[in-house]
């Protein structure tokens, strides 16, 4: 473990960025494909998982601009198809986020099951209950997470 000592009898001065959560950016930036307008979204980590969503969110059509390293410009009224695939998402974990934002949008969402976990699978059986109480059907053929449906409940 690193460690700084502090000797001397000088107050301490200076400033130190403190850069976004990615476990709360992640669905953040999943709810954003839903509106129809431009979404921004600062204070991003700059860490594989965001670069990961950003390209899966690109992949289904919506427009991804970055602004900086920690800024990202969403606009979601554009989104053509409802299968997010790819090596970059089959490496984390959050690629069921993408699930509800894609189904309250254009119902219907597949991706592939959540990986990125060196101790295994990782349930998601309360999502899938939450998308099944909302109305919608659910199926999971050969490792992917398909749910579709003609009307949510509210």
């Amino acid at each position: 473990m690193n460690q700084y000592v502090i000797k001397g009898g000088n107050p301490l001065v200076g400033e130190v960025d403190i850069s976004g959560a990615k476990n709360a950016a992640l669905p953040i930036l999943a709810a954003a494909i839903m509106p129809d307008e431009t979404v921004v979204i600062e204070n991003l980590p700059d860490v594989t998982d965001i670069q990961a969503i950003l390209m899966a969110i690109e992949s289904v059509g919506a427009q991804v601009t970055r602004l900086d390293r920690h800024t990202v410009k969403i606009n979601g009224s554009h989104i053509s198809d409802y299968r997010i695939d790819g090596d970059y998402i089959r490496k984390i974990r959050a690629s069921y986020y993408l699930l509800g934002a894609l189904l309250g949008k254009i119902h219907k969402a597949e991706v592939v099951y959540p990986g990125g976990c060196n101790i295994g699978l990782r349930p998601i059986d309360q999502h899938i209950k939450g998308f099944q109480g909302l109305g919608a059907e659910v199926e999971l053929p050969h490792g992917r997470v398909y749910a579709y449906a003609d009307k949510l409940l509210r």
